[in-house]
């Protein structure tokens, strides 16, 4: 009688527990992000609570304060800024003044190998084109219409945001109770959730502070050679490279790349070597010396391993994927170590 009692009790604890998830789904993001806040800044919240005197509050609103003023603020006005290019972008590729086309004839001149190759794989040039063109005209439309959503939505975007700031705020706060809460009610053993709950601090701070450091570099520099060189919407495409960086190892490259090979096609052979030069030796080298320091050092992770786990996540689930992607391959990493050195121990070697 009692092993059905603790059956039912256990049936009945996972369902509730899945409904309540369930119910957190519309605010899947403000919750997630809450807990990156609470597990990235909780080193400056220890600074400020000593500065505070062991007021928690204080301590923690102060650390509210930072992350509001370095990561709030500045994300605001690119999205804005982004969203204001990519309108005018469209509004250019529709009325003509942007003939995709003619860029694609305009390298196909210049490089008539290109030419040879499609001939050689049986491949259109004009319907190459036609594909080509409607993307950028679908892409720039897509951006355009949820600039006008992002409008719309404005006072749901700011409910989010003051929801991930006020569940944020808790997390910074209690924390480390929270942590205590779930090694007691988790019986996975208190060792092993001690181990796992730490690694997931560790991936998670090396991530984000790894992953969006390397992007906002290279997203920067991008966007001002892009300014030097006078090439049209510097700030929309260094904020795309810099949404592209987070995809380890080609990330700023699809941007800076083909419009190199574009200024060599239109005889622009300086302003061409200097972006090459520029990409491949300094965008380049911030990813490969960068990320592996403050990523993959700190994750433990091969770069293989960070390249699918990061493709994976942003699959799965859009722009958090970048951290939950390599957080999830951290975990399984962590759990098979755990299961081979506690569970498939070779009785000699113990």
């Amino acid at each position: 009688m009692k092993k059905l009692e603790q059956g039912t009790f256990l049936a009945m604890l996972v369902l509730v527990t899945a409904l309540f998830f369930y119910l957190l789904k519309p605010f899947f993001g403000a919750v997630f992000w809450a807990c990156v806040i609470g597990l990235v800044f909780a080193p400056l919240q220890q600074r400020f609570l000593k500065l505070w005197n062991n007021r928690a509050t204080f301590a923690t609103l102060s650390t509210l304060l930072v992350v509001i003023t370095i990561g709030v603020i500045p994300t605001l006005f690119l999205t804005v800024a982004f969203f204001q290019e990519g309108a005018g972008l469209y509004q250019r590729l529709q009325s003509g003044d942007i003939d995709i086309g003619q860029y694609i004839e305009q390298i196909r001149q210049a490089f008539p190998a290109i030419q040879s190759l499609m001939d050689r794989f049986d491949l259109d040039l004009a319907t190459f084109k036609s594909q080509l063109s409607n993307a950028a005209i679908t892409v720039s439309q897509f951006i355009a219409q949820n600039a006008v959503q992002f409008g719309q939505n404005a006072a749901q975007w700011f409910v989010n945001l003051g929801l991930m700031l006020y569940l944020a705020f808790f997390m910074l706060k209690d924390g480390a109770g929270l942590v205590d809460l779930l090694v007691r009610a988790l019986p996975l053993g208190d060792e092993r959730e001690q181990l796992l709950f730490s690694k997931f601090a560790e991936v998670t701070r090396a991530t984000v502070k790894g992953n969006l450091l390397v992007a906002a570099v290279q997203g920067s520099l991008g966007g001002v050679i892009f300014w030097i060189l006078g090439i049209p919407a510097p700030l929309l495409w260094g904020v795309v490279m810099t949404l592209l960086s987070l995809i380890p190892m080609v990330g700023a490259g699809l941007v800076w790349a083909p419009v190199a090979v574009y200024l060599f096609a239109t005889g622009s052979w300086i302003q061409g070597l200097i972006l090459t030069g520029f990409g491949a030796g300094v965008i380049g080298l911030v990813d490969n010396f960068l990320r592996p320091v403050l990523v993959g050092r700190d994750t433990k992770l091969p770069d293989y391993l960070v390249l699918l786990s990061t493709l994976g996540g942003f699959a799965l689930f859009g722009i958090n994927g970048f951290v939950i992607g390599p957080l999830l391959a951290a975990l399984f990493v962590a759990f098979w170590q755990i299961f081979i050195r506690d569970f498939n121990t070779p009785e000699d070697s113990e």
